[in-house]
């Protein structure tokens, strides 16, 4: 005969009395374990998009890399004078002498009126299953040059060596160029050469104008300029007046730089841009010298006053992808949510192994996305990894959930969520409102199915 002490129905043990409480615990740590699933795709996302910067840096170092004009400028060289003292020996001793060396600097003067007129054709790349934006561009470059104010930098104008005088322009890249550049300078012709005469710009073109100046007259110029780049162009607004024009067979231009265009027109057949521009926005003056700590028109002062257009791809499904696994902890709690509620209201018992598939199959949805967009379209990789990842899900919910109807209702919840992830994945400047008032809907839905949930009686 059993004479052990049966315990009364209402002697609890402490693990029953707090049931839920710790299953509740048990989901947190599962979801924080899941966070280390979650990491390694995330490691696997920036694995891909270095391969990725790798293919594209290789395409562009071949083609051509973003490209960048400063010019035209006229730069003329002049002599100035200074005092040294010297060590001479006279009558046997040594004696320190004062004298006069003359030696040379540069003088440069930006144009009064600036315009650049261009077409640009852009085209994709491709490397493996990455690609890149390039494109071919001809520009045409007019202008005007005021007489020299050599006077307003203090230079004599005995001092001008004018037969050493010539323009520069600085471009970044002139493999584009196919054909001998020459500039058209009053009624002459002159020809370029390779490399730019401004400080810390390697890469250009100058062509020597000697003696064109000394008639102190305005000097229009003209010259056109055949271009290969990638991902943008961006031009400074050497002018005191400057007007850019580009015209373009792409339909997703990012206008960048300090100045946007006056005028723009958008479509799917292109964009046309204009800007006007005058020399008050930007850090240099209209003329300067290197002579001494004198010298304004720098890389410093002139990189903050550029503007252009850079040419990008419609979706970087990277960084898609990565935006979406920000929100996995989230999503993941929410499809806990769900299924512990249903432990809750419909007295089932799911085990913890049972909350691990599920996870595994909510983070498995990340992982298909990424390695599907890199061969399709985001948008269709994105609905693949949802029917993969809501099918795991679904079918298991049959067994786990031993109901039909609450199977469906599973299914409602993920077709919500990632509907809401997609929309939010959609919206750039939104995103944080919409996902905050998504989040207030959820719980707003929790707290009134649970309004009159008695937690205390949940063992």
């Amino acid at each position: 005969m059993d004479t052990t002490p049966k315990r009364p129905n209402n002697a609890k043990s402490f693990l029953e009395k707090h049931a839920a409480t710790f299953k509740m615990a048990g989901i947190l740590i599962l979801i924080l374990v899941l966070l280390i699933p979650l990491a390694m795709i995330r490691s696997i996302l920036h694995e891909r998009m270095v391969r990725r910067n790798e293919a594209v840096a290789g395409i562009t170092a071949t083609w051509g890399g973003e490209q960048e004009l400063v010019g035209p400028v006229l730069v003329i060289p002049y002599l100035y004078k200074v005092k040294a003292w010297r060590e001479q020996t006279v009558n046997g001793k040594p004696e320190r002498l004062e004298v006069e060396e003359t030696h040379t600097a540069n003088a440069f003067f930006l144009p009064a009126e600036l315009a650049i007129a261009g077409t640009v054709t852009p085209s994709k790349l491709h490397r493996g299953i990455y690609e890149a934006v390039v494109y071919k561009g001809r520009l045409t470059i007019t202008g005007r040059f005021a007489p020299p104010a050599f006077a307003e930098l203090g230079i004599a104008a005995e001092n001008m060596l004018w037969d050493k005088a010539l323009v520069t322009l600085a471009v970044s890249d002139l493999r584009g160029t196919g054909e001998m550049l020459r500039l058209k300078l009053g009624t002459r012709t002159y020809d370029f050469m390779p490399g730019s005469r401004l400080k810390y710009y390697v890469s250009g073109i100058s062509a020597r104008t000697p003696g064109v100046w000394a008639e102190g007259t305005n000097l229009e110029f003209q010259m056109a300029l055949d271009l290969k780049g990638s991902r943008g162009i961006s031009f400074a607004p050497v002018g005191q007046q400057n007007r850019v024009k580009l015209t373009s067979t792409w339909a997703d231009p990012s206008f960048s730089g300090a100045f946007l265009p006056a005028e723009r027109e958008v479509s799917a057949a292109g964009f046309d841009a204009a800007w006007e521009i005058s020399w008050y926005g930007r850090r240099y003056p209209q003329q300067s010298s290197d002579q001494g700590q004198g010298y304004a028109f720098t890389a410093d002062s002139i990189t903050p006053s550029l503007f252009g257009v850079d040419f990008i791809l419609p979706v970087d499904t990277y960084r898609m992808v990565e935006r979406a696994t920000k929100y996995g902890a989230l999503f993941i709690t929410l499809v806990f949510a769900a299924f512990f509620l249903f432990e809750v209201l419909a007295a089932l018992r799911i085990h913890t192994i049972q909350y691990t598939l599920i996870g595994a199959a909510l983070c498995l949805f990340y992982l298909a996305v990424l390695s599907l967009s890199e061969f399709i379209r985001f948008g269709y990789a994105y609905g693949a990894g949802v029917l993969a990842s809501s099918l795991l899900i679904i079918l298991y919910s049959l067994g786990a959930l031993k109901s039909g109807w609450r199977s469906a209702l599973i299914a409602a919840i993920l077709l919500a969520i990632y509907t809401y992830l997609y929309v939010v994945l959609q919206l750039q400047d939104y995103s944080l409102l919409f996902g905050t008032a998504g989040l207030f809907v959820v719980l707003g839905i929790v707290m009134y199915v649970t309004r009159k949930l008695d937690w205390a009686t949940r063992a």
